[in-house]
């Protein structure tokens, strides 16, 4: 045989990207393999409306997926779906027929994809899954054998293009969260319901299997610490920017003495590093080993044609085991077996704090406000309040000397009870590892 059949079942963004550089790029592609890749079957449910590019034939186009699965000239699967049920029958089903799966399905592959790995491993397949997180940048890889030989100790990631758009816009033009979302939404960065991405639930996902990867622990994503960024305003960025610090939605895990903590949340980072500099849609993941130190990829992490290369790359090198054989498969969580996660629970962070206020000006603020914070032991370090003509709605920060998530939160509890406050206070950390 002088090529691999490949199946795409979903021809949505990424799908008809995929699709688009396997044609495009079929000459290069078989170059690099010494054999070519052929699409030999699509399935969509709204196949006979999409614009194909012209293929070789034959091509099966079908909207019954199990009619992909099951053909028996389709040697590898590929699951361009999305979500955690129908996607989850195309793979196992494709496991069960004996044939290998790549996929970009970073919810699925979160929540059941060392279960996944194990059906794959019993069958003598493979699965791939690079274009899951990041889909421009191959981090996958990095961790799975470009770094292999160190030991991670922290890994922070901007991991949700969308979220990283609307922050870097409110940031740039102080215009309003819900103004930003409407116009990301006509982009097309955001969906009608941008829930996933504004709340933090894309990025967990994509934590948990960079998390899987970089320290060989099965994480249920619903265990990891997660906020949104909907109560970010162009005010804080302002308070920030005095400080020398931005605000982003920041994917943590570092090991601590008692486990490893992981956590997505809008956090304030210095100006000065390199994870303050990555704007609008772009994903970046910074790594630190306890042998090799410090290293940084960056590039675009969604989008049909760079999540399509992730893709087409996972087809390649799964191309290449079927062609050649491959007596030891790597993993695609990089480890042999995937040992059980404990959560630590995010209250014992101990960080400093960014404490932003609303009030109704009037005298006695400070001082209520310092003797809740003074009852929890936590110390002030600084108050920041800039000129503000409206005293019904006057903004002003306190910053927090480092103190437990636990502490704070107590605070903040009884805090938002004051009558004159116009909203709850907004708390978030102050990174300082990076």
């Amino acid at each position: 045989m002088n090529q691999v059949n490949v199946g795409i079942v979903g021809l949505g963004t990424v799908g008809s990207g995929t699709l688009a550089i396997l044609v495009e790029n079929a000459q290069n592609i078989a170059e690099k393999l010494g054999f070519g890749l052929h699409v030999r079957a699509l399935c969509d449910l709204n196949i006979d409306a999409k614009t194909l590019p012209a293929m070789p034939e034959p091509v099966l186009k079908t909207k019954n997926w199990r009619e992909l699965v099951t053909h028996p000239e389709v040697q590898i699967v590929v699951e361009l779906v999305g979500g955690t049920t129908v996607a989850r029958e195309v793979i196992e089903t494709a496991i069960e027929s004996g044939k290998s799966v790549v996929t970009a399905n970073k919810a699925l592959m979160g929540e059941a994809g060392a279960d996944i790995w194990e059906k794959a491993i019993a069958a003598q397949v493979n699965v791939a899954m690079e274009a899951s997180v990041a889909g421009g940048i191959p981090i996958h890889t990095v961790l799975r054998e470009g770094i292999s030989g160190d030991r991670i100790v922290a890994l922070y990631g901007i991991l949700n293009g969308t979220s990283n758009y609307i922050l870097t816009e409110i940031e740039k033009r102080g215009a309003s969260f819900e103004s930003v979302l409407a116009e990301a939404q006509k982009l097309g960065y955001a969906e009608a319901n941008p829930s996933a991405d504004v709340d933090g639930f894309d990025a967990r996902s994509k934590l948990a299997l960079l998390s899987a990867l970089a320290f060989g622990v099965k994480i249920t994503p619903s265990d990891i610490f997660t906020e949104g960024i909907r109560r970010i305003m162009p005010v804080d960025f302002q308070y920030a920017h005095q400080l020398r610090h931005t605000i982003r939605l920041i994917c943590g895990a570092r090991t601590t003495p008692d486990g490893l903590i992981l956590g997505v949340r809008p956090a304030l980072i210095p100006q000065s590093t390199i994870l303050a500099n990555v704007n609008g849609s772009y994903n970046a993941v910074w790594v630190r080993g306890a042998y090799g130190e410090d290293t940084f990829y960056y590039g675009r992490g969604a989008g049909s044609r760079p999540t399509g290369v992730a893709v087409v790359s996972d087809l390649m090198r799964v191309a290449r085991e079927i062609r050649e054989g491959s007596p030891t498969r790597v993993s695609p969580f990089a480890h042999h077996r995937l040992g059980e996660y404990e959560p630590i629970p995010v209250m014992r962070q101990k960080r400093a704090y960014f404490l932003r206020f609303r009030v109704i000006d009037r005298p006695g603020i400070i001082t209520a406000l310092s003797q809740i914070l003074a009852a929890k032991k936590i110390s002030l370090e600084a108050v920041l309040q800039l000129p503000a003509e409206n005293k019904n709605d006057l903004p002003f920060v306190i910053t927090l000397e480092p103190t437990t998530e636990q502490s704070v939160r107590e605070a903040v509890a009884e805090m938002s009870a004051l009558d004159f406050l116009v909203d709850a206070p907004l708390a978030l950390p102050m990174e300082t590892a990076l």
